[in-house]
C-alpha cells in the first residue's frame, strides 16, 4: 500500500455520489482532490468546491473538459452515466491513467468498450462499491453451489424513484453469478416480469423483480426457496458514503496495478 497523499479527479462531481465522494475524500488522510468534473451546463463549472460543496479550504475549481486531469490526478474516479463513463474511459485509456468506475446501467456493448479499452491503464469497474454488496456477491456464488436442487431463486431490489435504470446493475450482476454458478444461459433463465396465466414456475428460473419508492438509497434481497424452509441473503444502503467508501479502497488499490479491468472482488481479494 502506498504512503503517498493520491490525488484523485472527480468526473460527476456535483452528482449524488460525486459529491458524497469529493467529502469523504476531503476528510480522508492519504487522499486529496486534485480535479473536478461537471457539464458544460453545471452551475458550479467555475466556481471552488469549498463554495459549493462547502468543503473547508479547497480550492479545486470545477471545470467542464478532462484536461485538467491529465497531470494533475492520480487515479479518476467516476460515478455518472454510460455515456459520461465512457468518456472517461476514453481519456484513461489516452493517458494511461488509473481509473474507478462505478456508473451502472451500462448495456453490453459499452461493457465490452470499456473491457477493450482497459489494455492500456488499470480500471476497477463495478455496478456496486460497497464492501457488504461486494461479500454478498460471493456468498450468493458460494450458496447457489449447495442449493441446487429443489431451490427456487429470486432476486428483488429496491431503490429511490430517481433511479433511472432497472433492474439495477447489482440485481443483474447478481442473476449473472446465480446463471454461471448454475450453467444456466441467463438471456432464458431471467424473468423480469410474472402476470397472467403464466403457468408453474420452471425450476430453471431466475426471477428479477425490481422496486422504486420514496429515498430507499438501494436494497437488494437473494431468496432460496426449498420445500419447507428458505433462504435469504439480505444487504441494505443505509447512505451512499458504503459506495463512497468503497471508492476510495478500489482507488488505493488500483494505483500500482497491471492495466486490465478489475472489479470489487479483485480489490478485496475474494475472487
Amino acid at each position: 500500500m502506498t504512503s503517498k497523499t493520491i490525488a484523485c479527479g472527480v468526473v460527476g462531481a456535483m452528482g449524488r455520489m460525486g459529491q458524497r465522494i469529493c467529502h469523504l475524500l476531503a476528510s480522508s488522510p492519504g487522499f486529496r482532490i486534485a480535479g473536478a468534473i461537471e457539464s458544460p451546463e453545471s452551475p458550479a463549472v467555475g466556481k471552488t468546491l469549498h463554495d459549493v460543496l462547502g468543503i473547508a479550504g479547497c480550492q479545486t475549481v470545477v471545470v467542464d473538459t478532462f484536461g485538467v486531469l491529465a497531470d494533475a490526478c492520480d487515479v479518476v474516479i467516476d460515478f455518472t452515466f454510460p455515456e459520461v463513463s465512457l468518456s472517461t474511459v476514453d481519456f484513461c485509456h489516452t493517458t494511461k491513467t488509473p481509473a474507478v468506475i462505478g456508473t451502472t446501467g451500462f448495456t453490453a456493448d459499452q461493457r465490452s468498450t470499456i473491457e477493450k479499452l482497459s489494455t492500456t491503464f488499470p480500471c476497477v469497474c463495478a455496478p456496486n462499491m460497497s464492501i457488504g454488496v461486494t461479500m454478498l456477491f460471493k456468498l450468493v456464488s458460494d450458496v447457489a453451489r449447495v442449493l441446487q436442487e429443489g431451490f427456487d431463486v429470486e432476486v428483488l431490489e429496491l431503490h429511490h424513484r430517481h433511479k433511472k435504470d432497472a433492474p439495477s446493475s447489482t440485481a443483474l450482476r447478481i442473476a449473472e453469478i446465480l446463471a454461471q454458478t448454475y450453467g444456466w444461459d441467463l438471456a432464458q433463465a431471467g424473468v423480469y416480469e410474472r402476470r397472467g396465466m403464466i403457468g408453474a414456475r420452471r425450476h430453471e428460473e431466475i426471477g428479477i423483480q425490481s422496486l422504486r419508492a420514496g429515498d430507499v438509497v438501494g436494497e437488494h434481497t437473494v431468496l432460496f426457496a426449498g420445500t419447507g424452509e428458505r433462504l435469504e441473503l439480505i444487504h441494505r444502503a443505509q447512505s451512499r458514503d458504503c459506495f463512497a467508501r468503497g471508492a476510495l479502497v478500489a482507488a488505493r488499490w488500483v494505483l500500482n496495478k497491471p492495466a486490465g479491468l478489475y472489479d470489487m472482488q479483485d480489490v478485496l481479494g475474494i475472487r
